[in-house]
């Protein structure tokens, strides 16, 4: 049975791995994509919180960011909680065809680099919080 720090550092680990594939995804142009990624390495540091935070091993199978955070005693100001929720949409939308032409419009070059340096600021500072 794994122990409550091998959950976590699963959590970690595979959210380090998405963090790779989100350079990756943005240096081949694919931008959607990208943030779609980002979304996940955010949300996978948020379940590892919520493993650290709470008596089970299992974080909700959910994707909402802002849920997850809320099972934290982790507080976010008001700038942060916008960003969730705007990093939400790519996870969410991001899944379904009739949101990819609106979503592919916003997401240039310019737009997804400062979610994804967004999203950097964020990650680090969660992940201060994991320590």
């Amino acid at each position: 049975m794994k122990t409550k720090k091998e959950h976590i550092d699963f959590w970690l680990l595979q959210a380090n791995d998405d963090w790779k594939a989100v350079e990756t995804l943005f240096k081949g142009r694919n931008y959607l994509q990208s943030l779609f990624f980002a979304h996940l390495v955010i949300e996978k540091i948020c379940k590892a919180l919520w493993i650290k935070s709470n008596e089970g091993n299992v974080p909700p199978r959910t994707h909402n960011l802002n849920y997850l955070i809320s099972a934290t005693p982790i507080k976010l100001n008001d700038e942060m909680s916008e960003f969730l929720l705007s990093l939400n949409r790519f996870q969410l939308e991001g899944r379904y065809p009739d949101y990819l032409t609106k979503l592919n419009n916003i997401c240039n070059k310019s737009f997804t680099n400062a979610m994804i340096d967004e999203t950097n600021i964020l990650r680090k500072w969660l992940l201060e919080k994991v320590q």
